[in-house]
């Protein structure tokens, strides 16, 4: 760290986490070079910076070539395949993410020591950190999630006020972390996703693959996904460092498991070898169902929290056993936007899950619930995504579909080939509010007592709307609004 005093460093990217590397870097005595595509990030810049510029990925990678930067720190959002990292590379300039930063500073503060509890997987990652964070909470430890959840790493770092840091990380922002050594690590499954950012399905892999990398005590898989296996496999690890698989059957030695109602434990404690040890149960986690019903457990929750109390028990850390892992599932509360059960009434359950922007993390909020009781308010930005697989999946679970988004024909025609029987009502485009509320009455009007009616699109929200929260905000309003007139004319009868 010493040697970035005076060294020319470029900080690509003006958002908060890279307003934080700015901060840092200036902090350390580097001659910080700034870049960013939106004139009002590079303008909003507060901290004294050698240069800033404002431009287009091609006008900053241009800016690169001839310059004498030692070290480039990246966004997440500069592609790996794109021009900016490929003249960093050209040029001989080494790129970092702001990952690779903090770590490198952690490891020169005067807590060297603190352990970093890594997490990544195309679904299941702010979960599972989230639940990682409050049983490491339970056990007594300040143990912020940060990363691609919460604060940026950097700023927790700086603090210096953690015990241990649980860690959500992007394959983007793993794509240039170079030194990251983790006490714990998990990838939580492979699916295809951000396929153009990485220039196809292998590069994606390898990157979710490096948060193993020099991982120290326990490199923590997917049993149901063979590719989390073999990363872990592959793994340059510490030597010690064990292998612990997460499942949702009975666990085998060297697994956590579910045995009927029970989270177990047969990988981490002395007498794994004879027996499995209750670390929690299905109770602990009846909070996050579709109306508050363990009998209702999405089968990816309980996957994440097996994962979430693995990194904790792998972790080694004092205090940090059974009573913490049941005490912190049942103390976590989900993000926002994601399986939230926001309203109930005339016994249907309404849930939240716009987080869910992509199949393969609708396909584990629908798949769990019981057979006909869903009605699932599909559609979006598709981002070249298909269905037929998707739909084919949950059917079995749905009582019907309430379609909304701009153009409607690739979730249609999936329905039309894999469901054809299944009822399916569509919304008019409109403004955010006029689409959602549509959305609303035709899933009261398809819904009876039992069922759930849930958010999960399956797609991105930018056709429609600005964001993800705004979907899921005005759908939460909707629905509130829709259960509270139901009560009163419940009331009214009485």
């Amino acid at each position: 760290m010493n040697e970035l005093d005076g060294a020319r460093v470029g900080v690509v990217g003006l958002g908060r986490t890279g307003a934080a590397v700015v901060d840092a870097l200036t902090t350390l005595g580097a001659e910080v070079h700034a870049y960013d595509g939106r004139a009002e990030a590079v303008e909003a810049l507060v901290a004294p910076v050698a240069s800033r510029m404002a431009g287009s990925p091609e006008d900053i990678a241009a800016a690169l070539e001839p310059s004498d930067l030692r070290l480039l720190v990246v966004s997440p959002g500069v592609p790996a395949t794109g021009p900016i990292l490929t003249a960093a590379q050209a040029a001989g300039i080494e790129t970092w993410s702001e990952i690779e930063l903090a770590w490198r500073l952690q490891r020169a503060s005067a807590r060297p020591g603190v352990p970093w509890l890594a997490v990544t997987g195309t679904d299941g990652k702010t979960t599972t950190v989230g639940m990682l964070a409050s049983i490491l909470t339970a056990a007594g430890l300040a143990a912020p999630a940060v990363g691609n959840i919460g604060d940026p790493v950097i700023s927790t770092v700086l603090a210096g006020k953690a015990d241990v840091l649980a860690v959500e990380l992007s394959s983007f922002q793993l794509h240039t972390t170079r030194t990251l050594s983790p006490t714990s690590a998990a990838c939580l499954n492979v699916a295809a996703d951000h396929l153009d950012w990485h220039g196809g399905p292998e590069a994606y892999a390898a990157d979710k693959a490096r948060v193993y990398a020099r991982a120290q005590r326990a490199a923590i898989y997917n049993c149901q996904d063979e590719a989390t296996r073999a990363m872990v496999s592959d793994a340059d690890v510490v030597e010690g460092c064990l292998a612990v698989g997460f499942t949702l059957g009975a666990p085998g030695l060297g697994q956590v498991g579910l045995v009927e109602d029970l989270l177990v434990d047969r990988a981490l404690h002395s007498a794994r070898h004879a027996e499995g040890r209750e670390i929690a149960t299905l109770d602990d986690l009846a909070h996050l169902a579709p109306g508050g019903s363990a009998d209702r457990l999405p089968a990816h929750i309980v996957a994440d929290a097996l994962a979430a109390a693995a990194l904790a028990l792998g972790s080694g850390l004092p205090g940090v056993g059974a009573e913490a892992v049941a005490a912190g599932l049942r103390a976590f509360a989900p993000g926002a936007h994601r399986i939230v059960t926001v309203a109930e009434a005339g016994g249907v359950a309404w849930v939240d899950d716009s987080k869910a922007t992509n199949p393969h993390s609708a396909r584990a909020a629908l798949a769990g619930l019981p057979a006909g009781t869903g009605v699932w308010i599909a559609g979006g930005d598709t981002k070249g995504a298909t269905f037929h697989e998707l739909v084919r999946a949950v059917a079995p679970a749905l009582r019907g579909v309430v379609l909304i988004g701009r153009d409607q024909s690739a979730m249609s025609e999936a329905l039309a080939a894999q469901a054809p029987g299944l009822p399916v009502t569509r919304v008019a485009d409109g403004s955010p509010r006029e689409v959602i509320e549509g959305a609303v009455a035709a899933s009261a009007a398809m819904a009876q007592p039992g069922d759930t009616v849930m958010l999960a699109p399956a797609c991105a929200s930018w056709d429609q709307f600005a964001s993800y929260a705004e979907r899921g905000d005005l759908f939460a309003d909707a629905a509130r609004h829709h259960a509270a007139s139901v009560e009163n004319e419940d009331d009214e009868r009485s």
